[in-house]
């Protein structure tokens, strides 16, 4: 619970450690994140398409609330590509196949400053890192890249190449110490939101 409770203690942890922002990032959600995952894999998604809906169910509520950060010019010019990596289309996709349809999550405003927005997009991108194992999972449900689980695709140039490209990206945003904190405390909150969501669909 120490991420939620005390989210600005998080944020300072993650300043001490040396690196990019990528690596302060890692160190202060540290906790959100495992204890997201745990939640997620206690909630067995992979099981039966039944719960592997829910489970896209709550990817679409965590990507549909990011998306507009997505396609904003300025993230664009900072984080090259970062339109075509938006996933939302991708998962609308994967919830017809399985006969659902998307909640309208609340999205993140529009304008929300930089600091935050690059800690929500640590976040959502940092999901595609185990996309591999989990398309892996989908294959047992008889899902794949063109049916039921098109957002774990491997983007063109490799899953390792395309994290690699983002991280180089994310480090050269210049922040102050203070922008990094905020940034920090808004990937907390964004695994907090994804848990939260989790919750309501598991």
């Amino acid at each position: 619970m120490a991420e939620t409770l005390m989210p600005e203690a998080m944020a300072r942890a993650g300043l001490a450690v040396r690196g990019g922002l990528a690596a302060r990032l890692k160190a202060g959600t540290r906790i959100g994140h495992e204890r997201l995952d745990q939640r997620i894999m206690a909630g067995r998604p992979f099981a039966d398409r039944e719960r592997y809906g829910r489970f896209l169910a709550v990817q679409a509520d965590v990507l549909g609330r990011a998306s507009p950060l997505y396609h904003r010019a300025d993230l664009g010019l900072l984080l090259p590509g970062l339109a075509g990596r938006d996933r939302l289309d991708l998962l609308e996709h994967d919830l017809a196949d399985l006969g659902r349809v998307r909640d309208e999550a609340v999205p993140l405003k529009a304008d929300m400053p930089l600091p935050e927005a690059l800690g929500w997009l640590y976040v959502t991108e940092g999901s595609t890192l185990g996309a591999a194992v989990l398309l892996k999972a989908a294959r047992v449900l008889k899902l794949s890249e063109i049916f039921g689980a098109r957002h774990l695709a491997g983007p063109p140039q490799g899953r390792g190449a395309a994290w690699k490209a983002f991280v180089e990206a994310l480090d050269s945003v210049p922040l102050s110490a203070a922008e990094e904190q905020r940034a920090i405390a808004a990937a907390l909150r964004a695994f907090a939101y994804a848990h939260e969501r989790v919750e309501a669909h598991f």
